[in-house]
């Protein structure tokens, strides 16, 4: 049987993981891309940094800016 606290984690995790989600709907293409980028991006140098040894914060804000930037440069390419 699953306890009241651990039902109230499960659906405050579920809660958390799908309401980002609704914002994303009145988007336009480069602000999505902008986001996809900078959320790729963010992860990709987290994780490039755990691998290396160095600082995973300045890997994941590094890596999101790029990402970020990536994003607009690809829906700019896509544009013309």
């Amino acid at each position: 049987m699953i306890s009241i606290k651990r039902a109230l984690r499960h659906t405050a995790l579920a809660v958390a993981l799908v309401a980002p989600l609704a914002g994303c709907a009145n988007m336009n293409s480069q602000q999505q891309s902008m986001l996809s980028g900078g959320a790729v991006g963010t992860v990709v140098g987290a994780a490039g940094t755990v691998l290396t040894g160095g600082c995973v914060a300045c890997g994941a804000a590094i890596g999101g800016a790029v990402g970020v930037a990536g994003g607009y440069v690809v829906d700019q390419m896509h544009k013309n």
